[in-house]
């Protein structure tokens, strides 16, 4: 990730990138662009849901060493369009509300207990942590000033997505988006898609099969002196 800098009036210098790889290998990114562009799906149509991966969020003007990056992030309340980081006060002052991390085995507990902290510090309202290695997911929500443990996550709804969590002991995480449909891979959407369209070819056919059937018949009654429309 090529690192930019962005100053602001005072002079004080924000990075774009903190230096760091968005994974650490391919399942981690997999998930990650899972999620990210599932989320973007859902809320495409609403123009006051910002959604971003691995974006730099800063949480207080004249500070750019406190921050972090959620491996997925939604803002409600802030408008589309392309940032190189999140600059809070300069985003009506609005936290993010839900975060998504994707535990990748260089993961340390110092570093993740970091970020709970600091999610729990700066506002978030809903934090979900999944280990696909492990197909461990936690989640913690927010209840009064602190980030409380979710005790169940499997059938949990997102009170603020309105996601559905599949979480069944040793088996891989599913996310129901909130009219019943799975978060999908892109190769499966690009696939759902591609099956979509042959199943609508496929009945555009059988119409045009059926009425060529249907004009020949009353081709065959007129012929016999016999009105089809009476028929």
């Amino acid at each position: 990730m090529v690192q930019q800098l962005t100053p602001n009036q005072t002079g004080i210098f924000y990075p774009d990138s903190d230096g760091q790889p968005m994974a650490d290998n391919t399942l981690q990114f997999e998930w990650i662009v899972t999620i990210k562009e599932n989320l973007e799906i859902i809320f495409a149509d609403q123009a006051d849901v910002f959604v971003a991966g691995d974006l730099l969020w800063y949480p207080i003007e004249g500070d750019n060493k406190t921050r972090r990056a959620p491996d997925a992030m939604v803002v409600f309340g802030r408008p589309k369009g392309d940032r190189g980081s999140y600059k809070q006060w300069e985003e009506n002052n609005i936290a993010p509300q839900v975060v998504f991390e994707i535990l990748s085995p260089g993961n340390t507990i110092r570093e993740m207990a970091g970020k709970l902290e600091f999610y729990q510090t700066y506002g978030v309202e809903e934090y979900y942590l999944y280990d696909p290695y492990t197909k461990d997911l936690g989640g913690w929500q927010r209840i009064g000033d602190h980030l409380t443990v979710i005790p169940e996550m499997d059938q949990w709804v997102s009170p603020r997505l309105k996601i559905k969590f599949k979480s069944a002991l040793g088996e891989k995480l599913k996310i129901f988006r909130p009219d019943g449909s799975p978060f999908l891979t892109s190769v499966e959407l690009d696939n759902a898609k591609k099956q979509a369209e042959l199943a609508q070819q496929q009945a555009e056919s059988e119409r045009d099969v059926e009425r060529e059937r249907a004009d020949r018949l009353a081709a065959k009654l007129r012929e016999l002196g016999i009105d089809p429309n009476e028929v």
